[in-house]
């Protein structure tokens, strides 16, 4: 724990602060609770009527849906999960967020539809290591404004596998992509999947993972529903304007997600550098949601976490994740991601639940039930992020992520997901990115451990 100076009381009448935080996602109240504990005046601005941002728990009875982020990709010397174990959070183990072909024991199915023995799906799972190899090398020497599939496609070229293998594996790389970045390959730079290995476990949430934000924010001036329109800055300070009234700081960090910055709804003014805008015009937000069905009983394989299906059946859906161990409620999860998502953005939940439906009864039959019920989320709908998380557009940079936290003038600021290089689109890239921002205002190191701490 790190000793810190009480924060101010906060004064429901005040219009001037010290720090003007945009948005209570992750990062906004990371940095916003950091700068609280060294005493200054901090404001955080909303504009959902709660916190926590893309971290959204929606709960029935004793069962938490997380519709937003769900997991801890890599617990080793991951400063998240220090975070969460100090704020008391559960967890559970669930190593297959990341879309590895192996982890916890996963059922493969052919194209038509016949599960694969232990020894093909080992099998499988080595050729898509060896491919990943290739891979690397691929993308490594890739030019800019190379695709991810181009990549894809030059790998296989050096393997030089007959066409049905090269097929499977070329199959599994494009849904990965589709369910790590929520965007076909084709639309994805080459880098886009640079961050796919995580360090250590996987977990999840059975208690909802918006604990973290309402924990982070305990103690904090966060004003709900107060929608930023504009922001005027100079060398000397930003007001920064919402429906009801002018607040003024002489620094803002902006949160907001990059489907924010590119539609026009926030307004800077003057208008933010070009090496910025060009920066944030680099990134687009993704297709990417949740499909959450419940079950009267657990008709799928026993003993396994996942569920994929090879081949053209699982264009849309090939991946099944099993939640009955979480909350004791038979379930499964699966993704609507890049085209998918797309195609069915305009379908109702019922007409979604339907197509899930039809493919899982190509593998268990006439045992495939009803569901009780669905949930189908919607963030590329969402006003507030116009979309789940940001991707890398073909010609963008690793190094673009970076510069997008650049502070300019030493009074705007810039956090969250799509500003950390090494993990983005995750919460501990948002972490990371609120702690950076408060470090760079304050000019001292802040340990993680002191964001537990009371005030």
């Amino acid at each position: 724990m790190t000793d810190f100076e009480s924060a101010p009381t906060a004064d429901p009448a005040a219009t001037t602060f010290d720090t003007i935080v945009v948005g209570a996602g992750v990062s906004g109240l990371t940095a916003a609770r950091f700068l609280a504990q060294s005493g200054q005046r901090v404001l955080v601005l909303e504009a959902r009527d709660r916190t926590g941002g893309r971290t959204f728990t929606e709960r029935s009875g004793d069962v938490a849906t997380d519709r937003g982020a769900s997991w801890i990709h890599g617990i080793d010397d991951n400063p998240l999960t220090e975070v969460v174990s100090g704020f008391g959070m559960r967890t559970v183990e669930f190593t297959v967020g990341s879309y590895q072909p192996t982890g916890r024991p996963i059922a493969y199915y052919s194209p038509t539809g016949e599960r694969l023995s232990d020894e093909a799906v080992a099998l499988f799972a080595d050729d898509v290591r060896t491919f990943d190899m290739h891979l690397a090398t691929a993308v490594q020497a890739s030019t800019r404004g190379t695709t991810y599939e181009q990549a894809i496609d030059a790998a296989l070229s050096a393997l030089g596998w007959n066409p049905e293998r090269a097929e499977r594996v070329r199959e599994f790389v494009l849904h990965r992509s589709e369910e790590q970045y929520g965007v076909h390959a084709g639309g994805l730079d080459a880098h886009g999947l640079d961050d796919d290995s995580v360090d250590g476990d996987e977990v999840v949430f059975p208690d909802g993972f918006d604990q973290l934000a309402t924990n982070l924010a305990a103690g904090l001036d966060v004003r709900l529903e107060h929608v930023v329109t504009g922001i005027r800055w100079s060398k000397q300070g930003a007001t920064v304007a919402t429906a009801q009234g002018e607040f003024s700081a002489d620094r803002v960090i902006v949160t907001v997600p990059i489907g924010v910055l590119t539609s026009g709804d926030l307004a800077f003014e003057p208008a933010l550098p070009e090496w910025l805008t060009q920066a944030i015009d680099g990134f687009e937000m993704n297709n990417f949601e949740k499909v959450f069905l419940r079950f009267p009983t657990r008709f799928w394989d026993e003993n396994v976490y996942a569920i994929r299906q090879q081949g053209g059946a699982g264009k849309w859906w090939h991946s099944w994740y099993d939640l009955t161990d979480l909350h004791g409620v038979p379930r499964l999860l699966t993704f609507a991601a890049g085209p998918s998502a797309l195609e069915t953005r305009t379908w109702s939940d019922d007409e979604i639940a339907a197509s899930v439906l039809d493919a899982l009864r190509g593998l268990y039959g006439d045992r495939v039930e009803q569901p009780d019920d669905v949930l189908v989320t919607r963030w590329q709908d969402d006003p507030y992020s116009h979309g789940s998380y940001a991707y890398m557009t073909p010609g963008s940079m690793p190094e673009d992520h970076d510069l997008l936290a650049t502070p300019v003038s030493n009074v705007l600021h810039f956090a969250g997901e799509a500003t950390w290089t090494d993990d983005p689109a995750t919460v501990t890239a948002a972490l990371r990115s609120g702690h950076r921002a408060a470090e760079n205002i304050l000019g001292v190191a802040l340990p993680f451990g002191g964001l537990v701490t009371a005030f």
